[in-house]
C-alpha cells in the first residue's frame, strides 16, 4: 500500500521502479533462456573446469559473462561442491572469476552511456523473441534470451527516464570525503543489492544516478564497493542454510574475498580514484564518470584476485580447519531426529541449491540413496532382532546370538519403518519431482533407476515388518522344529545383509563384482528349493503341522523379496557411473544409525 501511495505521489519515482522491474526481469528471462538452451552444458563444462585453478578461474570469467550474474555462478559453484562434484580449491577459483566477471555488466552498461537509446533495438528483439517462442522448445529458449535481452534495455531507458524526471533523490549533496561518508554509500550499495539480489542491478541505478549528477564520482566508487560486497550476502545465507560443511567453507571464502577487497578499496579509495583519473586522461575520458567508475570495478575486483591467489591453498587449508567436517558419532539418532513435533528422520543430503543443476541433483539423490541403503539395512537388522554391529562382523555367524530370544526392548520394525525410512523416502520423492531442468537420455535413465531403486529400498523394509511378527512369535517359544527353521531364515537374512553391503562397498572390478552378485542369486535361490524340500519333510515326519508350514512359506517368501529387492537396488545403483564413484567413496565403517 505504501507502495502505491509512493507511485501515486511521483510519477518520475514510478517510471523509474518501472525501469528497474523491466531490467530484473530481463536478467530472469536472459537467465531461464541461456539454462534451457545450455541444457546440461554449463554442468559438464563446470566438472571439468577446475582441473587447473586457471581453468576456474576463466570458467567463473566466463560463466558470468555469459550469464551476466556473478550471484548465480556463485551459487551454481555452492551446488556442486556441496554434492562433491568439485574440490574446494576448484571452487574458489571458481569464485575469484565470478568477480572479475561481474565487471563486464557495468562496462557495457558505461559503454552504451546516456545519450544513446537502447528502445529501438529493443522494439524488433520483442517481436523476434515472441516469434522463437512458437518453434519448439530449443526456439523458446532462444526466445527467452532474446526477450530477455529486449527487457534490459527497455528497463535501461526507463531507469534512465525516471532519473530525469524524479528529483527527490539527489545525493551529491552528501559528499563522501571523510570514512563515514565513505561508509555510508557502502552500505546503501550493499543494501540495495540484497534487496534487489543483483549487482547489475544496483550498479546501472548508480551509473544512471551518476550520470543525471544525483551522485558525484566518490560517492558511486563507494556504492560499487558495496554492491560488491551485497553479492556474497546472498551466497553466505544460502551456504548457511544448506548445511552442507563444502559449501558453507566456500560461502565464507567469497565473504572474505568481497569484504577483504572491500576493506582494501576502501582504504585506498583516493589512490586508487587518482589512478583512474591518470589511466583515462590519454584516452581522452577524463570528464567520463561512466568510464572511470566501470574502471575502477574492474581495477578493485583485479586487485582482490591478485592478493588472494598465491595464497588459495592457504586459503582452502584455513577453511577446512575453521569448518571441519562434523564428527559423526557411533550413534546418530539423536542428530537426525528434527524436531520432537516432527520425530522423523529426514534426508541428509537434499538441499535446495543442487536443484540448480541436473548433475549436482544427480549427485545428491545418489548419496541420498546410501543413506536410505543405510537406514533400510539397518531397520532389516532390527527387524530379526540382531544388533546393527553384525552386519559389519566377518567370517562366520555366531550361533548363540542366532538362537538367542529377543530382547524385551527390541524395536518394533513398524515404528522403525514410520519413524526412519517414510520421512526419507518422502523427501526423495519429492525433491526429485520439484527438478524443472531439461534432461538428456542419461539422466533421464539414471531418474528412473533411482526411484525404482528407492521403492525397492522401502519394499524390502515394508517386507521385513511383516516378518518380524512371526519371527518374533517362534524365537520366543522353546525349541522345536518350526522355531529351527525360523533361526535358519534368521541366518540367510544376515548372512545375505553382509553380502549386500559388502558389495556396496567393494571396489573390485565390474566383471568380478557381477560375479560375486550373481554368487549371491544362486546361493538365494538354493536356500529357497532346501527350505522347502525341508519344510515338506518335516510335515511327513509330523513335525510341522500346516499352520506353522504356511506360516513359514508365507515368511521365506518375505525374506525372498527382502534379498531380490536389496539385490536390485544394488545393481540399479550400480548403473551409474556416479553412484558408483560414491560407492567406491563410501566408508567401510561407516556409525550406526539406527540403535535402541
Amino acid at each position: 500500500m505504501l507502495l502505491s501511495w509512493s507511485f501515486w505521489a511521483s510519477s518520475g519515482w514510478l517510471e523509474l521502479c518501472a525501469g528497474l522491474a523491466l531490467f530484473l526481469f530481463g536478467m530472469q528471462c536472459l537467465e531461464e533462456g541461456l539454462r534451457q538452451l545450455a541444457g546440461s552444458t554449463l554442468e559438464q563444462l563446470l566438472a571439468r573446469s577446475t582441473a587447473t585453478p586457471f581453468k576456474g578461474l576463466m570458467f567463473g570469467v566466463s560463466g558470468t559473462m555469459l550469464l551476466q550474474s556473478s550471484t548465480l555462478v556463485s551459487l551454481l559453484t555452492i551446488a556442486f561442491i556441496s554434492t562433491g562434484l568439485i574440490k574446494l580449491a576448484g571452487g574458489i577459483a571458481i569464485l575469484f572469476g565470478a568477480n572479475l566477471g561481474s565487471t563486464t555488466g557495468i562496462w557495457l552498461l558505461a559503454l552504451a552511456g546516456q545519450n544513446v537509446s537502447l528502445s529501438p533495438l529493443a522494439l524488433p528483439l520483442l517481436v523476434f523473441g515472441v516469434l522463437a517462442s512458437f518453434s519448439g522448445d530449443k526456439g523458446k529458449a532462444a526466445g527467452r534470451i532474446v526477450l530477455g535481452i529486449a527487457f534490459i534495455f527497455l528497463g535501461i531507458d526507463q531507469i534512465k527516464t525516471g532519473f530525469s524526471s524524479f528529483g527527490g533523490m539527489d545525493l551529491s549533496q552528501y559528499h563522501a570525503g571523510g570514512l563515514t561518508g565513505q561508509l555510508l554509500f557502502v552500505g546503501i550499495g550493499l543494501l540495495a543489492t540484497v534487496v534487489l539480489q543483483s549487482s547489475h542491478a544496483t550498479l546501472m541505478l548508480t551509473l544512471t544516478a551518476l550520470a543525471a549528477g544525483q551522485l558525484d564520482l566518490t560517492q558511486a566508487l563507494a556504492t560499487a564497493i558495496g554492491a560488491n560486497v551485497g553479492t556474497s550476502v546472498t551466497t553466505a545465507f544460502v551456504g548457511s542454510l544448506g548445511g552442507n560443511r563444502s559449501g558453507q567453507r566456500l560461502a565464507l571464502a567469497h565473504v572474505l574475498f568481497n569484504v577483504t577487497t572491500a576493506i582494501l578499496a576502501i582504504a585506498l579509495l583516493v589512490p586508487l580514484a587518482w589512478l583512474v583519473q591518470w589511466l583515462v586522461a590519454p584516452l581522452g575520458l577524463g570528464e567520463n564518470r561512466l568510464i572511470q567508475l566501470a574502471l575502477f570495478h574492474s581495477l578493485f575486483n583485479g586487485m582482490g584476485v591478485l592478493l588472494f591467489w598465491p595464497w588459495q591453498t592457504q586459503l582452502a587449508n584455513v577453511l577446512l580447519r575453521v569448518l571441519p567436517e562434523r564428527a559423526e558419532p557411533t550413534v546418530l539418532i539423536t542428530e537426525l531426529t528434527p524436531t520432537p513435533a516432527d520425530g522423523v528422520t529426514h534426508a541428509r543430503y537434499l538441499n535446495e541449491r543442487a536443484l540448480d543443476s541436473a548433475d549436482a541433483a544427480a549427485s545428491a539423490v545418489a548419496q541420498e540413496l546410501q543413506h536410505l541403503a543405510r537406514l533400510s539395512l539397518e531397520v532389516i537388522c532390527h527387524a530379526l532382532y540382531l544388533p546393527v554391529e553384525q552386519l559389519r562382523q566377518q567370517g562366520r555367524v555366531d550361533e548363540a546370538l542366532l538362537h538367542a530370544r529377543p530382547e524385551a526392548q527390541a524395536l518394533d520394525a513398524e515404528h522403525l519403518y514410520q519413524r526412519h525410512i517414510k520421512g526419507v523416502y518422502s523427501d526423495l520423492l519429492t525433491f526429485m519431482g520439484r527438478l524443472e531442468l531439461p534432461l538428456d537420455e542419461s539422466h533421464q535413465a539414471f531418474w528412473v533407476n533411482c526411484q525404482v531403486a528407492a521403492l525397492q529400498l522401502v519394499d524390502a523394509v515394508k517386507d521385513a515388518k511383516h516378518l518380524q511378527k512371526n519371527l518374533g512369535l517362534y524365537l520366543r517359544q522353546d525349541d522345536s522344529a518350526a522355531r529351527q527353521a525360523y533361526v535358519e531364515l534368521r541366518r540367510q537374512l544376515l548372512e545375505s545383509l553382509r553380502e549386500i553391503r559388502a558389495l556396496n562397498h567393494s571396489e573390485l572390478p565390474d566383471e568380478l563384482w557381477r560375479e560375486r552378485l550373481n554368487w549371491l542369486d544362486e546361493r538365494a535361490a538354493h536356500f529357497d528349493a532346501e527350505f522347502r524340500r525341508r519344510l515338506f519333510e518335516s510335515i511327513r515326519n509330523h513335525k510341522l503341522d500346516g499352520l506353522q508350514t504356511s506360516s513359514l512359506m508365507n515368511d521365506l517368501g518375505y525374506a525372498s523379496r527382502i534379498i531380490q529387492s536389496l539385490r536390485n537396488a544394488l545393481l540399479l545403483g550400480e548403473g551409474h557411473e556416479l553412484t558408483r564413484q560414491l560407492r567406491q567413496l563410501a566408508a567401510d565403517d561407516g556409525p550406526v544409525i539406527v540403535q535402541p
